[in-house]
This record gives C-alpha cells, sequence and structure tokens, in this order.
C-alpha cells in the first residue's frame, strides 16, 4: 500500500519556513533562501533534507548553538586566481552561502570554463545535490562536497567516528537528452543520518551494516542507533577522506571536535567546496558521426542504458519523477506526521496550523 500524502501549497509553505527562520534571529532574505530550498527539496522528492531536517538541524547546532550566526556576513578574501575564490563565512546560514557561491562559480565559468568557490567556517548547506542539479538545468557541469556537521562515521576497519557523512554531488545538464539533469549525490555512509531519523520517525527498519549502536553494535532499529559506516567498506571510507582532506587544506579543523563548540582556539565549524564546469570547456568538438556534444551525450547514455539494460535508473531519474508528481498536485507533499511536525513549528513562530482536514490526498 502506498504512502498517504497531503497537498501543501508552495506559498503557504514558504511563508511558514521563512518566519521559523525570521523567528530565530534570521534577516528576511536568509529565511528565504532557507525556503526556496526546503521548497525545491521537498519539489524533488528528498524528505531528508526538508525544512523539518533543516530547523532541526538549526536547533541542534545553528542559532541554538554556536555554529550558525543569523545575519552573518560572508568575508570574500583576496585571491590572486581569476577563476577561484576563498570565502570566510562567518557562520552564515548554509543554504544562503551555497546559493551565492554557486551564483559565484557560474559567473566564472562563463568568463574562464570553470570556476571554484572554498568556503571556510560554514554551517551545513543540508541535500549538495539540489545546487548542482539546479546548475545543470541551467546548462552547467557542477560539482560540490562539504565536511559534515558531526563526526559520525566509524572509517573502515576503525572503532571511533572521526569522519562524517561527508556527500558528495555532481550534476550534469542531460536535459535535453534524457529529460532531466543527471544528478549523483550520495553520503559516504551507507544511509545518511537524516534518513536514520526519518526511519525512527516512521518505524522503519535500517538495512543491515548501515549503523551501530552507543556500544559499537550493527543494528537496524533506527531509534537505537547511535553512528554510521561508509559504504562500500574502503571505498566509502576514501571518498569520505576526500572532503576531510579538501577541508583541511581550506582551513577546517579537527573533524571530532566539529560541531562541539568550547571557548578553545579549534574550528568547529564545516567547509564547502563548490566547481561548476562550462560544457564549452571540456569539449574536443570531435564527435562520432558529426554529431553535436548533446547529441553525442545522449548516444553515449542510450548505449549504457541499452543492451537489455532499458529499464535502470539514471541518477537523478527518481528525483524528476518526484518533481512531476509535485506539479501534476500543484503543490508539496507531505506525510501525516510530517504536518505534524510543521504544526509544532508552526505554534513556535505564531503562524497558524495546517488543518489536514481541509488539506487534499495526492495521487
Amino acid at each position: 500500500m502506498s504512502e498517504k500524502f497531503y497537498i501543501i501549497p508552495e506559498d503557504q509553505h514558504n511563508e511558514l519556513v521563512k518566519a521559523a527562520y525570521v523567528h530565530r534571529g534570521f534577516s528576511g532574505e536568509e529565511g528565504e533562501a532557507a525556503a526556496r530550498f526546503a521548497s525545491y527539496a521537498t519539489t524533488h522528492g528528498v524528505r531528508t533534507h526538508n525544512a523539518l531536517k533543516a530547523l532541526h538541524l538549526d536547533h541542534l547546532f545553528g542559532s541554538g548553538s554556536k555554529g550558525c550566526v543569523p545575519n552573518a556576513r560572508i568575508e570574500k578574501l583576496p585571491s590572486r586566481f581569476s577563476s577561484t575564490q576563498v570565502w570566510n563565512a562567518n557562520r552564515k546560514l548554509g543554504q544562503a552561502v551555497a546559493y551565492e557561491a554557486m551564483e559565484a562559480c557560474i559567473e566564472m565559468a562563463d568568463k574562464t570554463g570553470v570556476g571554484v568557490v572554498s568556503v571556510d567556517n560554514a554551517f551545513h548547506y543540508l541535500w549538495g545535490g539540489g545546487y548542482v542539479m539546479d546548475a545543470a538545468k541551467r546548462g552547467y557541469i557542477a560539482y560540490t562536497n562539504c565536511t559534515a556537521a558531526l563526526a559520525e562515521v566509524v572509517p573502515f576497519k576503525g572503532k571511533f567516528p572521526t569522519l562524517g557523512t561527508n556527500p558528495h554531488s555532481w550534476g550534469f545538464p542531460t536535459t535535453e537528452a534524457v529529460g532531466f539533469p543527471v544528478v549523483i549525490d550520495w553520503a559516504t555512509s551507507v544511509v545518511a543520518m537524516g534518513r536514520v531519523q526519518q526511519f525512527a520517525r516512521e518505524g522503519l527498519p535500517l538495512p543491515p551494516d548501515a549503523a551501530v549502536d552507543e556500544g559499537g553494535k550493527p543494528t537496524t532499529d533506527a531509534s537505537k542507533a547511535k553512528y554510521l559506516l561508509p559504504f562500500g567498506a574502503h571505498k566509502g571510507y576514501g571518498l569520505s577522506l576526500i572532503n576531510e582532506i579538501v577541508g583541511g587544506l581550506i582551513g577546517g579543523g579537527l573533524p571530532t571536535l566539529r560541531s562541539r563548540w568550547t571557548d578553545d582556539e579549534e574550528k568547529h565549524a564545516p567547509c564547502f567546496f563548490f566547481q561548476v564546469i562550462h560544457p564549452d570547456a571540456v569539449s574536443s568538438g570531435a564527435f562520432a558521426k558529426g554529431q553535436s556534444q548533446s547529441e553525442n551525450l545522449k548516444a553515449v547514455i542510450g548505449d549504457i542504458l541499452g543492451h537489455g539494460n532499458e529499464n535502470c535508473l539514471l541518477p537523478g531519474q527518481i528525483e524528476a519523477e518526484a518533481a512531476r508528481r509535485s506539479a501534476a498536485n500543484g503543490g508539496l507533499l507531505f506525510t501525516e506526521k510530517e504536518i505534524e511536525a510543521f504544526n509544532e513549528l508552526a505554534a513556535e513562530c505564531g503562524q497558524p496550523a495546517w488543518s489536514i482536514e481541509s488539506l487534499s490526498v495526492a495521487s
């Protein structure tokens, strides 16, 4: 039996999310960036990184702690390179920083073929796939990684969590070729902690070998999961390590102290890395049969999904289908438990509750 979803108009959702952030001291502009991002994630069915997750993280590690400073200003540091920038975010809201950074990358890529923005002293930007997807829809190759808010992943053959879930996100301009951008986006743990929280909220079991309890024993009980395990053993560990090394080169501090604020001289905030490549910057122009770059891309993907592989999914396809469902229903889709959680936020910031009896059920 499929799960029942209720339809919330996007404007209504965004008004509540913005109000929740403003109530916590953020500017209207920051609240709008947070609402825009949460709406985009929900539209594409990414429920683990919707507004509930974002505001929960803000409560635990952001404005409710010392990890995020409402109304902070980005400091753009001097650089001798025309296609790279380094920013000190001063713990500004991650979604607002990420949107601005991706725009800066695109502007540089239009001029020089590639643009890179490295961000120190950041607060988590949530679903990296959303930023690269947006850039890919506009015709660019985009990549981002970040160091996670907490070290909660045990390295391969280790016993103590010293890594974050450390996601990697790639977006490719394939809309003309396949109808949507291919977006390859993954946490380097078997599951993201957001998935654990979702499963705990909904009483669902975790897959085997995804998490351990406080004593280090493997568990499929999401309510008992304390730490996560990397996917693919040494392979996921290596990919997670990339983020920590890049973060260390940018200026990041010790992973085990991240988001654990004290009065010492250590650094406790995550780092971001963004890169945008203009497709013309990588094109040889020598495509088979005189095809264009887009035609060649379509042929390559068609070959991959041919030969009996026609039922295989492309990364980003599920999100594209979710977006089509959201559009067909004329709004954002939430479960009853999610609506209950939104109503708790509404009470927190003095906004009207969503009456589930008045909501339409999604088809």
